[in-house]
């Protein structure tokens, strides 16, 4: 058996940048026209009017100031109101695979290795570019790495389970360095025409370098244990797919194509079995939560981090404690926990516990311990 460890992260980030005030005005020029296109039916009492949106409500509602996307300008567009991304032929990479070759690059030089170094590339994603070929092996190829690659998608969990997966393989021996990615182009997913949740998410890729502790060269965080749970739930959800032609009402742009949630019971369910997972682990390794010195949680909403925070430590977390970066990315999905890891890590030190923990739609939650070694 192998020690599994971290050696490497990598985030790429898009260049396009949307604040809450530029979203708002786009949004309330929606709504305007479309009030004025249905005023009559508004008037009838068959439509109902559409409501204004605000920085305010935004920052109120989520604790997100800004996000990162692809494209903007399709989105800010009135008229569109959605990211507009270039066709690509077949023999270009794909768009979640360039933004997965950066985000692996960069967590490679962070551990002090190279492609040739890697066994296998895990593309773990709540949505994907395509049905296959894997975006992992795309991702592989465009790396040179030999190996194998794959898919997998568990939603918001999908990083932390990837990281489960990777560590298990490196523990039985099958590999010695896997790249866990994480491109998630939630702007495209997101139905930015809906005022409860136009706001909610960003564009991102990051990449965990899982490595058999005897060959790491540098500092490393340990991987002490991992944990996962999954327990069925429709209050997120997106049906599009590939059977949605074969549907006698295929209409393409049906409201349940993108994003679905329905907040007040995720918020109210959910948390509580974040809470919970996460005390069990730490039990079952004979932690306690005074113990942690980092809590990287899935960014998707500031009330959720604060709340889980104190339950889990049992007070109000020091800033530090729990670092949010979902102000400046919004939710990013599986990618948001591992941004938080990647830019609050450094700090940490020997012998220190931190644990990243993910939720969301299925419901899942993935946790990983991690001990840190300088």
């Amino acid at each position: 058996m192998h020690q599994p460890v971290i050696s490497g992260t990598g985030v790429f980030t898009p260049s396009q940048v949307i604040t809450n005030d530029e979203l708002v005005v786009a949004f309330n020029a929606y709504a305007d026209n479309f009030n004025a296109e249905n005023a009559d039916a508004i008037a009838a009492g068959d439509v109902t009017e559409m409501a204004h949106s605000s920085s305010d409500f935004i920052v109120a509602a989520s604790g997100i100031h800004q996000r990162y996307v692809l494209d903007k300008s399709g989105i800010l567009d009135p008229k569109v109101m959605h990211p507009q991304l270039r066709q690509r032929a077949d023999d270009e990479p794909g768009v979640m695979a360039e933004m997965a070759v950066d985000a692996c690059n960069k967590a490679l030089v962070q551990a002090g290795k190279t492609a040739a170094d890697v066994d296998a590339v895990i593309v773990a994603a709540s949505n994907l570019e395509r049905a296959y070929p894997a975006i992992a092996i795309e991702v592989q190829d465009l790396l040179g790495i030999s190996g194998f690659g794959f898919d997998m998608n568990v939603a918001c969990s999908s990083a932390t389970f990837g990281i489960q997966a990777a560590s298990d393989m490196i523990r039985s021996g099958s590999a010695r360095a896997i790249l866990v990615v994480n491109p998630e182009i939630c702007s495209g997913h997101l139905e930015w025409r809906d005022r409860d949740c136009h706001f909610i998410f960003g564009d991102v890729c990051t990449a965990t370098l899982i490595e058999r502790k005897e060959d790491a060269t540098g500092a490393y965080f340990e991987v002490i244990s991992t944990k996962c749970l999954t327990q069925f739930s429709n209050n997120i959800r997106n049906n599009n797919g590939f059977l949605r032609r074969s549907r006698p009402d295929g209409v393409a742009d049906r409201r349940d194509m993108q994003f679905m949630q329905n907040g007040r019971k995720v918020f109210k369910e959910v948390l509580p079995i974040v809470a919970k997972h996460i005390l069990g682990h730490l039990e079952s390794e004979g932690a306690s939560p005074d113990q942690l010195k980092r809590l990287w949680l899935h960014q998707a909403n500031k009330a959720m981090n604060d709340f889980i925070g104190r339950k889990v430590l049992g007070r109000v977390p020091e800033p530090d404690e729990q670092p949010n970066i979902l102000q400046d990315y919004a939710n990013t999905s599986s990618a948001g926990s591992i941004i938080a890891f990647s830019q609050y890590s450094e700090d940490i030190e020997d012998g220190e516990l931190g644990l990243i923990c993910s939720f969301g739609a299925g419901y899942s939650v993935g946790s990983v311990l991690l001990k840190r070694s300088c």
